[in-house]
């Protein structure tokens, strides 16, 4: 019958039965009103809070643009029972209705994941930093330490288990991982080298492969 974005909106009703709703983000709230030619007031209350999310390394702050969150409703036993929004940025507001959500923050977009459960109370903003235990790295195929990198290298970095984690082309791709053992395979004009690694959190580095025979 009619909306409004106002925080007190006034409308013009006939007199007869109404449901009116009021949504804040994620939450809502819903009440039957009735009207009988006079005027009516009516308060509709919202059981909502707000997640402000962040991440970092250490004491150093990630940039919003490095970092996507998503926020789930756990579900008995899962943690990502629903999804509520994926895509979340760092620092913005989503208003939720108070309860415990369970988030995932991904720094890089390759394995660098953290999770935490936060509590969403009614009328707060719960501002929360995910705090990551990774790495960006510059990776580089060298005919010698130090050298210039060769052009259109096909780099894949694996687990030491063989699970592939990231593939990238170029001179010198930057990947972001998070701690841990890892091997890197680089293929160039036919060839392929192979060199195992160390990433260190917080300890953005160059990770060289010599191409070397045998």
């Amino acid at each position: 019958m009619a909306r409004s974005e106002a925080a007190e909106p006034s409308f013009t009703l006939a007199p007869g039965a109404y449901v009116a709703t009021v949504t804040y983000g994620f939450a809502s709230a819903s009440r039957r009103v009735v009207m009988a030619g006079q005027p009516v007031a009516e308060q509709l209350k919202v059981n909502a809070g707000a997640l402000k999310l962040s991440g970092a390394i250490g004491d150093v702050k990630l940039s919003p643009d490095q970092l996507a969150f998503s926020v789930f409703v756990p579900i008995g036993t899962n943690s990502e029972g629903r999804l509520v929004r994926s895509g979340v940025k760092a620092g913005e507001l989503l208003r939720l209705p108070e309860g415990t959500y369970h988030v995932v923050s991904t720094y890089g977009g390759s394995n660098a994941i953290q999770r935490a459960d936060l509590k969403v109370e009614n009328g707060k903003v719960t501002d929360a930093t995910l705090n990551h235990r990774a790495a960006t790295l510059t990776l580089k195929l060298v005919a010698a330490e130090g050298a210039e990198a060769f052009a259109g290298t096909a780099f894949s970095v694996l687990t030491p288990g063989g699970d592939t984690i990231r593939e990238a082309i170029g001179a010198f791709p930057q990947v972001t991982l998070a701690e841990g053992d890892y091997v890197l395979i680089a293929r160039h004009d036919g060839q392929v080298y192979t060199r195992e690694f160390k990433v260190e959190s917080g300890l953005n580095r160059d990770i060289e492969v010599i191409a070397k025979a045998g």
